[in-house]
């Protein structure tokens, strides 16, 4: 039996859903309330802003403005609120009239007239994790007996923090 070719539809199971659907389907809503912005614009920014201020840029958040009734459509365009690392927010300034039109596009509709830069640290801070509490007694006289080969000093080093890492006991928390 031969079945009808589909074209130009993605491969689904009947009843079986994206995981990033479903996602966006319970965030987007938390985000257009809290924020004003959705997933897209947030999934999309590095190519919106572009290479130079994707690394350093993040949108927070677009502040609607009331309707004073000035407009007749009722509707007035909203400022974006971006965080932008140090002293990029210099280069930022310059660009927002680009920067504007990009997001303009993006939405299909004048959703943006103007831009607010705050800045602040757009990556997350890494956390390191604290070095382990050097071995004692027994675990430490083995470790220091399978490393008696060793001649590298830095290789002897290397293997001697992870030793010490695999040989400490469990911590309970």
């Amino acid at each position: 039996m031969n079945y009808p070719i589909k074209k130009n539809k993605p491969f689904t199971r009947k009843g079986a859903n994206q995981i990033a659907e479903i996602a966006n389907g319970i965030i987007d809503p938390v985000l257009a309330k809290r924020a004003g912005i959705s997933t897209a614009l947030l999934g999309s920014w590095d190519e919106i802003a572009g290479e130079e201020f994707a690394d350093c840029t993040r949108p927070e958040k677009i502040t609607w403005a009331r309707n004073d009734g000035y407009r007749d459509d009722g509707y007035t365009p909203g400022v974006l609120t971006i965080a932008c690392e140090g002293a990029r927010a210099l280069f930022l300034t310059h660009a927002q009239g680009e920067l504007i039109g990009r997001i303009n596009s993006f939405f299909g509709f004048p959703a943006v007239r103007q831009i607010r830069i705050v800045q602040k640290p757009v990556a997350p801070q890494v956390r390191h994790a604290r070095a382990p509490a050097p071995l004692k007694g027994e675990p430490a006289r083995k470790l220091h007996e399978m490393m008696e080969g060793i001649e590298s000093e830095a290789l002897r080093k290397a293997v001697e923090r992870l030793g010490t890492a695999v040989m400490q006991q469990k911590r309970t928390r």
